[in-house]
């Protein structure tokens, strides 16, 4: 029943080894994320809900650069293992220009109407009003994120995940120290509070630009051919949209989902201590479910690379221990995540962000939700972005990522939340339903071996 886990001796070593530096590289981002959000919220828990709010529309460039990057990695994982490094700079070439595009606008829309972008998340003027500033600023930094992410996530697919590691390493230094000058004033500096946050993430991402770029220029292993870049060609802008449409379709529409629960939480009675808490627990979770998208993206560049060899039936054997590995991978992170939060975050931490009594609460009860539903999130991770789009399946990891969102979370959220108006607690296991619904259609997809 199980002999799909009797792999290669070295086989396992290699997943996590390879897993390993992107976890790291997860774990630097989200903790970016989670001190730009422990200093905010020092200030008080407006500051952290306006933050919140305007972090919805970077976080849908975010997915948008996301998809590019998994949609570049099937085919770049594939060019690696053919050794076809021309191939690699017309996909970076496309990539750079989509990103860099998408970015751009969305900057322009930031700045130029701002609160116009804010009341379609939370009709709250307070959290508007506070985070016009802030996203003015913060828009412009994804701009060069955008270009840096598609270099890094290249260099991930040809086995190089510890450069990516230490750039968003230097990246999250600069930010940190950054975030404690211009947001409390400190060496002399005026203290800018949320302004100061949108500014020290900007300079953060000049830092990983700059040092993305330097190394591009020495790199040997896959060196920058330009005209390859400037210049990719038809052939490739159609094998990039074969397999890169549906896999930024699905992060678009799945980060469309995602901004609609922060709408759905910031329309809902006592919504400042609803997102304040989700907020926290998020962030929270997102340091958790970083050894999950780890595990999820070396499954990707080695389901890649077997095809790339011409190993096709090995990888359904291949894709099935992954996913197995991933879920007992996510018993022990949903552990993990609930002995760190009784005894350290909960009575040691929660109390520096100034939440309100009703929004901790909420705050435990998602935690505990996000914990619970850890082991189905680890195989449904592994299974769409190491196997089904690892393996080309774009089309119906695509479709398995969606449905569960719009067609059950979604619906069930407005239900609850905007026509019954049921007590935030009761809405706050919501966030377990897509876990809960993907997985059946995963092991259904793994299992036909299509």
């Amino acid at each position: 029943m199980f002999s799909f886990l009797h792999q290669p001796e070295g086989f396992y070593r290699r997943l996590f080894l390879l897993a390993l530096p992107i976890i790291v590289q997860n774990l630097i981002t989200t903790s970016l994320g989670f001190l730009d959000t422990f200093m905010v919220g020092l200030l008080g828990s407006s500051e952290m809900s306006a933050v919140t709010v305007a972090n919805v529309p970077i976080f849908i460039v975010q997915l948008v650069v996301f998809g590019l990057q998994s949609g570049s990695s099937v085919l770049i994982s594939q060019y690696w293992g053919r050794g076809d490094r021309e191939s690699i700079n017309r996909v970076m070439g496309i990539g750079f220009f989509i990103a860099g595009s998408v970015s751009t606008v969305f900057a322009l829309i930031m700045a130029c109407f701002p609160a116009s972008v804010l009341l379609l998340v939370t009709d709250n003027l307070l959290l508007v009003e506070i985070a016009v500033p802030y996203i003015r600023i913060v828009g412009f930094s994804y701009i060069l994120n955008s270009l840096s992410s598609i270099y890094i996530g290249m260099q991930r697919s040809i086995e190089n995940p510890r450069f990516g590691m230490l750039v968003f390493g230097a990246s999250m230094l600069f930010n940190t120290v950054g975030n404690y000058v211009l947001i409390f004033g400190k060496l002399g500096f005026p203290a800018l509070g949320v302004t100061g946050a949108a500014v020290a993430t900007l300079l953060s991402r000049v830092v990983e630009f700059v040092l993305a770029f330097g190394y591009a220029l020495r790199c040997r292993t896959v060196p920058l051919q330009w005209g390859a870049i400037l210049r990719p060609g038809h052939e490739m802008l159609r094998r990039f949209v074969h397999y890169s449409a549906p896999v930024l379709a699905n992060e678009t529409l799945w980060g469309l989902a995602y901004s609609m629960m922060t709408v759905i939480m910031g329309h809902m009675t006592a919504s400042g201590d609803l997102l304040a808490a989700y907020t926290v627990a998020g962030n929270i979770d997102k340091l958790t479910t970083a050894g999950i998208f780890g595990l999820a993206n070396a499954a990707a560049v080695i389901v890649g690379k077997e095809i790339g060899v011409g190993n096709r039936a090995g990888v359904l054997s291949i894709g099935s221990a992954v996913c197995f590995t991933s879920f007992m991978f996510g018993v022990a992170l949903g552990g993990a995540e609930l002995v760190l939060f009784f005894t350290v975050l909960r009575p040691q931490v929660l109390p520096l962000f100034r939440l309100t009594a009703e929004a901790a609460r909420l705050c435990t009860v998602m935690v505990l939700s996000y914990a619970l539903s850890m082991p189905l999130h680890g195989y449904t991770a592994s299974m769409v972005i190491g196997v089904l789009r690892g393996g080309g399946d774009v089309k119906a990891s695509l479709i398995i990522d969606n449905i569960p969102l719009w067609f059950f979370s979604l619906p069930i959220m407005c239900l609850l939340g905007l026509v019954l108006r049921v007590p935030n607690v009761w809405f706050c296991p919501c966030l377990m339903i897509e876990h809960i619904v993907k997985a059946p259609l995963g092991i259904w997809r793994v299992r036909s071996g299509k």
